[in-house]
């Protein structure tokens, strides 16, 4: 008799999120086992219980899933599940905090394939703000967009925040070989005048990127907003915009809303989870292999 595949699904929050339960149970997983309030030191147990308790055979069914709210937590459990295993007793491990690292993924393939087709350029050299950019989107996208050539610049309302926050996303998770900058909120008139992209990553509800400074954005190319519920994240982008010329821009700008990025993130996250199903080697997934087949999905349906 096979093994069921158990999906071992880790939170530091009091609730794992019926998102990832979903999502985990429609990719395959016959067993989506949560663990909430999980604390990073309990972690290598954790682990240690899942893997000693098959054969190397049976564990080609198990794998971990890595939630909560935080990003470098997040980060901080892979490396520490992947640090309590030695071959041959080794699963796969999939950290998205919130959603964060798929979500990240699929706004900058969808930028990115904007700038491909409609400005024949990419990310490479582009200046671009991430506004509410401290929080788990704006963190990962920052870092993919970084990592792709960019120019990045993290915005929030308080600089010191937005300052430690850049140096966590270049010194941490992106090892020292990428250097994003921070702004104020109070300054992003100045910022917008060389911005080429905007991300709109803050929390839902709250415009941050005015009709205004659209219209005075000389180079403005494409703008994406996470935010699906009203007001808009940017000025005049609806939820459903992919690609659709951004109201009020003088630049020819394009907006991408929230619902088509959620498209792209939703693919994302199941194409990752069905790979941890079908690999024959453990995988350690996180924000850039999300990139990767989001990327993946939109050329397949270009």
């Amino acid at each position: 008799m096979e093994k069921p595949f158990i999906l071992h699904m880790l939170t530091t929050a009091k609730n794992l999120s019926p998102f990832d339960v979903n999502m985990a149970m429609d990719a395959g997983w016959i067993q989506a086992v949560p663990y909430i309030n999980v604390e990073p030191s309990e972690v290598r147990g954790l682990v240690q219980d899942a893997i000693f308790s098959r054969s190397p055979k049976g564990l080609k069914r198990t794998a971990i899933f890595i939630g909560g709210r935080e990003t470098k937590q997040a980060m901080d459990m892979l490396k520490l599940a992947k640090n309590s295993m030695f071959h041959p007793f080794e699963v796969s491990v999939f950290a998205d905090p919130s959603g964060a690292f798929t979500t990240a993924a699929g706004m900058v393939a969808a930028v990115e394939n904007e700038l491909t087709g409609k400005f024949g350029s990419t990310l490479e050299g582009k200046n671009i703000l991430a506004l509410g950019g401290t929080g788990p989107v704006g963190q990962a996208a920052a870092v993919i967009a970084a990592q792709a050539g960019a120019h990045v610049r993290i915005i929030g309302r308080q600089l010191d925040k937005a300052q430690r926050t850049a140096e966590l996303c270049s010194e941490e998770f992106g090892d020292g070989k990428i250097a994003i900058s921070a702004g104020a909120d109070a300054d992003k008139a100045e910022y917008m005048q060389t911005a080429d992209i905007v991300f709109a990553t803050g929390a839902a509800g709250i415009e941050l990127l005015s009709a205004e400074l659209i219209a005075a954005a000389p180079q403005l190319k494409v703008v994406a907003d996470v935010n699906a519920v009203p007001p808009a994240g940017v000025a005049g982008v609806d939820a459903f915009d992919n690609g659709k010329p951004l109201a009020g821009s003088n630049s020819g700008a394009v907006a991408i809303g929230a619902l088509a990025i959620g498209n792209i993130k939703y693919q994302a996250q199941s194409r990752l989870l069905k790979r941890m199903l079908e690999c024959d080697k453990p995988l350690f997934l996180h924000f850039e292999h999300a990139f990767e087949v989001a990327r993946e999905f939109i050329k397949s349906t270009n």
